[in-house]
């Protein structure tokens, strides 16, 4: 593969692989709820994609999923205003401050690729522990708790360009501070305030955005449309949750190695 200035594909039929995979990614994602920043690396990882490129294309394509999610929960009236500003208060400025750390290839990778790893798993046990309720009716997040949960993934998610969400979520859902559908919600604000956050942070780095990035915007548009509007309502998310924990996996591994 050819890369321009060791960041950008120059090739036509790449462009128009990534635009389908990222379709396809959006689409998964949003109808568990997330926006998919981990699944954007873990395509461009595939083809070789430098990190730079990675990160600012990730964070791009990530706030306008976490857009359309939270538009969606917004519309349903699941979003609840006390469960979300404490997780973005510190959330929002340390993203920002991870946005403009570069890490160097040979640590963002294995960094990265652990992510992603961990990522797989939680997919993997969400999907396997699918159905499971807690007893207990699930409370709002202790203001504490929830700035310093905020921050520690505003930094991680900042700086590796993952959004932040799939980490917050197992967080909320292990803690008992919300129920799935407010679990969600919370964690569409998260990505949508931290991806921009970070992506502002990552301003220096705007130039090795892939020219293709429209196509994939209007690509990922639609998957999160689509996936948004039915995954929530007809399709199970044990099969969706699945096929992502083996991607993940598959990704994280490469990139660990």
């Amino acid at each position: 593969m050819k890369l321009n200035g060791g960041a950008l594909p120059t090739l036509d039929n790449e462009a128009i692989w990534l635009g389908s995979a990222f379709l396809g990614i959006a689409l998964i994602y949003a109808a568990v709820g997330q926006a998919g920043a981990s699944g954007y690396i873990a395509a461009m990882a595939l083809l070789g994609f430098a990190p730079l490129a990675m990160k600012t294309t990730a964070l791009a394509l990530n706030l306008l999923v976490a857009a359309i999610g939270t538009f969606y929960f917004f519309r349903a009236r699941r979003l609840s205003w006390r469960n979300v500003y404490p997780f973005a208060v510190l959330g929002f400025p340390f993203s920002l401050l991870g946005g403009a750390v570069q890490l160097p290839e040979a640590v963002y990778f294995p960094v990265v690729g652990v992510i992603l790893i961990l990522s797989s798993l939680q997919m993997a046990r969400t999907a396997i522990g699918k159905g499971a309720t807690s007893a207990a009716s699930p409370s709002a997040p202790p203001f504490w708790g929830a700035l310093a949960t905020g921050a520690v993934i505003g930094c991680v998610s900042g700086t590796t360009g993952t959004g932040g969400g799939v980490f917050l979520a197992p967080v909320i859902l292990a803690m008992n501070w919300g129920t799935a559908h407010q679990t969600a919600a919370t964690t569409a604000v998260y990505n949508l305030m931290n991806s921009a956050a970070a992506l502002l942070g990552a301003y220096a780095y705007w130039g090795q955005i892939p020219a293709s990035l429209p196509g994939w915007l209007l690509a990922v548009a639609v998957g999160g449309s689509i996936g948004a509007f039915v995954g929530s309502r007809y399709l199970s998310e044990r099969w969706l949750r699945g096929i992502l924990a083996l991607l993940l996996l598959v990704s994280g591994v490469k990139l660990v190695l």
